[in-house]
C-alpha cells in the first residue's frame, strides 16, 4: 500500500462535490495531511484581538482536500482508520459576539493563546488541560450540487467536533459521489462536549490517514469506532453542575453558566477564562430524560484539571 503526503494549501472552506480532487489514491492507502487552524493561517502565536477582529471570516475551516478514492461509489462505506492526530505546539480559542453556547453572557470578544506541551498544556492556570488532538471536520462531499458553509454538519460528516475522532478512532462515512471526495479539518487539540464558547483549542496540525471502501453497504450517517472509552478521563473524580428543565438545551445551558459561576468563585479564574476552560474540557451529559416533562443535564469537569479544594 502506497503512502502520500498532501499539503495544506489551496484549503478549501466549502463542500462542492465539483471540486477537482488535489490527490487520487487507492483503498488502504495512507496520507499525511498537513492541515492549517480553522482560520486558514490567519491567527498566529501573540496576534492581538484587534487584529483577529480583522481575520477573513469565509476562510474559517480551510480543508485539507477533496482526496478521491478509486472505486468509491455511491452506495460505498468510506472507512478513515485515524492514525495520529499531531498539534504543532500552539493554539487559540475565542469568544465571537453574538455566537457561542453563552453569547448573552459573553457578548464581548476576546482571543486567548495556547502552548501545547505534548498531552497537556498548562496556559490557563491553575488548570491542567490534557490534549487529544482530532479534526472537528471530517467529511465527503455531499449529494447536493452547488456550494455550501462547512459550518453545518449533515448525513455526509463535515463540522461534527465529536472528539472522540482522535489517534486510534474509525470513521465511517456514507459515500454520495465518485470518489467519495474526502476532506478534513478545523484541528482541536482539546474540546469539551458542546464546545460552548464556539471553539475548542484550534490548532494547525499533521493528520496521518488510512483509507479503505466497503462496497454496497448501507449506511445512513456517520459512525464512529473510538479506542478510547470517555470515563477514563475522570478516573480520578469529577465535579458536576445538575440542572433540570423542559427543554433540554435550557438545562445544559444554565449548567455551564453555573460551572463558569463555580471555577469564578472557588479558583479565582476569570469568568471569560472559565468559559474557555468549559468549551475545551467540560463534558456535557443527559442524566435523565424518562421523568417528562423535566429533562437533567450533568455538566461535568474531571479533578484532576484543577487545584484540589474543599468546596465547603
Amino acid at each position: 500500500m502506497a503512502e502520500y503526503s498532501l499539503w495544506a494549501d489551496p484549503t478549501h472552506s466549502r463542500w462542492n462535490r465539483a471540486l477537482s480532487p488535489r490527490l487520487t489514491i487507492a483503498p488502504g492507502d495512507t496520507v499525511h495531511l498537513a492541515c492549517h487552524d480553522a482560520s486558514g493561517a490567519q491567527v498566529r502565536p501573540g496576534m492581538t484581538l484587534g487584529e483577529y477582529l480583522l481575520i477573513d471570516r469565509d476562510r474559517i475551516h480551510a480543508l485539507t482536500g477533496p482526496i478521491s478514492i478509486e472505486g468509491a461509489e455511491p452506495g460505498d462505506v468510506l472507512e478513515i482508520d485515524i492514525l495520529e492526530v499531531a498539534h504543532k505546539g500552539w493554539g487559540w480559542s475565542s469568544v465571537i459576539p453574538g455566537l457561542g453556547f453563552l453569547k448573552q453572557r459573553f457578548p464581548q470578544p476576546y482571543l486567548f493563546h495556547w502552548q501545547l506541551e505534548g498531552d497537556l498544556s498548562r496556559s490557563l492556570e491553575p488548570a491542567v488541560v490534557p490534549l487529544r488532538p482530532f479534526c472537528g471536520v471530517m467529511g465527503v462531499a455531499p449529494t447536493e450540487d452547488g456550494e455550501f458553509r462547512t459550518r453545518p454538519p449533515g448525513i455526509f460528516g463535515g463540522n461534527m467536533d465529536v472528539r472522540d475522532l482522535s489517534s486510534g478512532a474509525r470513521l465511517y462515512l456514507p459515500v454520495f459521489n465518485r470518489g467519495a471526495l474526502f476532506s478534513a479539518g478545523d484541528a482541536h487539540a482539546a474540546q469539551g462536549d458542546g464546545e460552548v464558547c464556539i471553539n475548542g483549542i484550534e490548532c494547525p496540525a499533521d493528520v496521518t490517514l488510512r483509507f479503505h471502501i466497503h462496497k454496497h453497504e448501507p449506511l445512513r450517517a456517520p459512525l464512529v469506532e473510538s479506542p478510547v472509552a470517555r470515563e477514563s478521563v475522570w478516573d480520578d473524580g469529577a465535579w458536576l453542575v445538575v440542572e433540570s428543565a423542559t427543554e433540554a438545551v435550557d438545562a445544559a445551558r444554565a449548567a455551564t453558566s453555573r460551572m463558569i459561576d463555580l471555577l469564578v468563585a472557588r479558583w479565582a479564574l476569570w469568568d471569560v477564562h472559565a468559559y474557555i476552560l468549559c468549551s475545551v474540557a467540560l463534558h456535557l451529559r443527559f442524566s435523565q430524560v424518562v421523568n417528562e416533562p423535566m429533562f437533567t443535564v450533568s455538566a461535568l469537569l474531571p479533578k484532576r484539571l484543577l487545584p484540589s479544594r474543599k468546596l465547603f
